[in-house]
């Protein structure tokens, strides 16, 4: 199944994995948030879901990976260095689970404009 995460005028095309995380989250879509940034990761709450980290999870993303933080509850975009990385890599906070893949990975770097505060909305493509 492909769903579209929308935040300006930036609409990514993505491609949900066959996850439980994945599941739950496209019980919620529609939805909409708010964007919080930390380096090059924006981050924005959803509401609460039902997963526990699963056994693939990971803490360093490649550039297209969509994540769910769940201490944060909350949907993690990575698309460069953060606060915690070492060298080029994308290390978000904790271990994530990772439940889509963007269609066109380097088309998230364009995130880069984007700050604290943007609406953003994940539809079922």
């Amino acid at each position: 199944m492909d769903i579209k995460i929308i935040v300006s005028d930036i609409t990514l095309n993505c491609r949900l994995r066959k996850n439980k995380t994945a599941g739950e989250i496209i019980k919620l879509l529609p939805l909409k948030s708010t964007v919080n940034t930390w380096g090059d990761e924006i981050y924005f709450e959803i509401p609460k879901i039902n997963v526990n980290i699963e056994d693939n999870a990971k803490d360093i993303i490649n550039l297209g990976e969509i994540a769910f933080w769940i201490e944060g509850n909350s949907i993690a975009i990575g698309f460069g260095r953060t606060p915690v990385s070492k060298s080029n890599e994308i290390r978000l906070a904790a271990r994530v689970n990772i439940w889509a893949d963007a269609e066109y990975p380097e088309q998230l770097k364009l995130l880069s404009k984007i700050s604290n505060g943007h609406d953003i909305s994940i539809i079922i493509k």
